[in-house]
């Protein structure tokens, strides 16, 4: 958007909202494993981490919680203290608790990595509206495949007509998954219609529509599934009346989107105030 602003010569010190969470403990994993560098631009530190108030984590240590060697700091309870010493907040956990948080971190954060999904479009102008002040990575999804994916999913709509191609769009996730359709669907369904340059909520079928009586033309559709353990797949379907293409994307491991979202704080740390997505992190 702008010129970068300079880094610290100590690298980014980094703080992870939802340190007992899963996510949380690969993020910490993600930073603790980090290779050391000379290059402010690619040194990290783990400065802090919270959990709600009422979490039996309070006060352990934050390694520890992850499983590696403890370095004495502890989770804490509250935001400001977690990232009182931290350049980058990365946060995901809740919309409320996203929203909380943007609220409450001290002056010296400069950016923030927010992986949260399930925002309404209250909260997305609020976002923006923090955006004034600092340098924030919003995505649905931080993994190199789920970009690279978009980018192909935006490509194919723009050269497969939707007089003659359906698109149908399908996620699975885990059980404990609350928002639906996940972030990453509708990231794709979003690169679909950018392709066919159309508007997203002109087109989109939700996904509770049981697909009775004729599919309209232009239609993405979303068909979303819960169960298990299922860490994230999305598939794409372009469908014509003799031929199919497929495209797919399965997590393996959480660790995929940790370092995704260490790769965005490592970038916005530098960053002028403003809202930027993986594609400028990644310059796609």
């Amino acid at each position: 958007m702008t010129a970068a602003v300079g880094p610290a010569p100590h690298g980014a010190g980094i703080a992870i909202a939802g340190a007992a969470g899963r996510m949380g403990q690969a993020l910490i994993r993600a930073i603790l494993d980090a290779p050391s560098s000379p290059d402010p631009y690619l040194a990290v530190r783990l400065t802090g981490a919270s959990e709600r108030a009422d979490s039996p984590a309070i006060g352990k240590d934050i390694a520890a919680q992850a499983g590696r060697d403890p370095i004495a700091i502890p989770i804490s309870p509250t935001v400001a203290a977690a990232a009182q010493s931290a350049d980058v907040w990365i946060d995901f956990t809740t919309p409320a608790a996203t929203r909380a948080a943007l609220n409450a971190l001290p002056g010296g954060v400069k950016a923030v990595v927010i992986g949260t999904t399930g925002f309404s479009a209250e909260d997305e102008a609020a976002i923006a509206a923090y955006a004034q002040a600092r340098a924030i990575v919003k995505a649905g999804n931080f993994s190199l495949g789920v970009a690279m994916l978009c980018a192909l999913v935006r490509d194919a709509a723009a050269h497969l007509h939707a007089d003659g191609w359906d698109i149908e769009i399908t996620e699975a996730h885990h059980r404990r998954k609350i928002d639906a359709p996940s972030g990453t669907a509708l990231m794709l369904a979003q690169a679909a219609a950018a392709g066919r340059g159309v508007y997203l909520d002109d087109v989109k079928l939700p996904h509770t529509d049981p697909r009775a009586g004729l599919r309209p033309r232009q239609a993405i559709g979303l068909s979303v599934v819960r169960g298990g353990g299922v860490i994230g797949e999305h598939r794409v379907l372009f469908a014509a009346e003799r031929e199919v293409l497929s495209l797919s994307h399965s997590a393996l491991d959480r660790s995929v989107f940790a370092d995704g979202a260490l790769t965005a704080a490592r970038w916005a740390a530098h960053q002028p105030p403003g809202l930027y997505s993986i594609d400028d992190v990644l310059g796609l």
